[in-house]
């Protein structure tokens, strides 16, 4: 633990979803003054993310799905195209992403590579995104995917191929961080 941070009160502002608290804590930075200091704390839990591509297609499986938050901060449609990903329910990356990927993709994968983790907005939210890779055959799909509707998930499958995928980051079609992040991962690692 870091001495020089003291949490000295947390209060609950929200259970609703996931959890949203108030932290009061005492920080002394290297003048040797503390101070007091204040901050909301959104904990949604980890997740997990992947980018499925076939290197002899020179394709990429992503998703679209509606986000209000999105849409709520200037995305007229609230369509957002996306690499599979899902919050995990034990503390266990990599069977998360793979049941993950058999309900949003169709595709049942076996085989993944954990390539980075990363919180995703570190200055509100606690969740460490864990991010994996891994190749896709068409012999691999077992269902049409699409999300769960207990989870009201209505989630669009994509094969694109990659070129054009990373056309869509530069153009602004994709806008999703941890794709980009694994897009760039593929191209910058020569997986496609």
């Amino acid at each position: 633990m870091n001495p020089k941070i003291q949490i000295t009160k947390t209060e609950l502002l929200s259970d609703n979803w996931y959890i949203l608290n108030k932290v009061t804590y005492e920080f002394t930075p290297q003048n040797g003054e503390s101070e007091i200091q204040r901050r909301e704390v959104y904990d949604r839990g980890n997740g997990a993310a992947i980018l499925l591509y076939n290197k002899k297609k020179q394709t990429v499986i992503l998703t679209r799905q509606f986000r209000l938050p999105t849409f709520l901060n200037g995305n007229e449609s609230g369509m957002m195209i996306e690499v599979c990903a899902g919050m995990l329910d034990e503390n266990n990356p990599e069977e998360c992403i793979k049941r993950e990927t058999e309900e949003e993709t169709g595709y049942r994968i076996q085989d993944v590579k954990k390539v980075f983790e990363a919180y995703m907005s570190p200055g509100a939210v606690t969740e460490i995104l864990h991010f994996f890779i891994a190749e896709y055959q068409l012999e691999m799909k077992v269902s049409e995917g699409g999300g769960l509707a207990t989870e009201h998930e209505y989630i669009e499958v994509l094969e694109l191929n990659f070129n054009e995928a990373m056309e869509m980051v530069y153009n602004g079609e994709i806008k999703d961080a941890k794709t980009i992040m694994l897009l760039l991962h593929a191209k910058n690692n020569q997986l496609l």
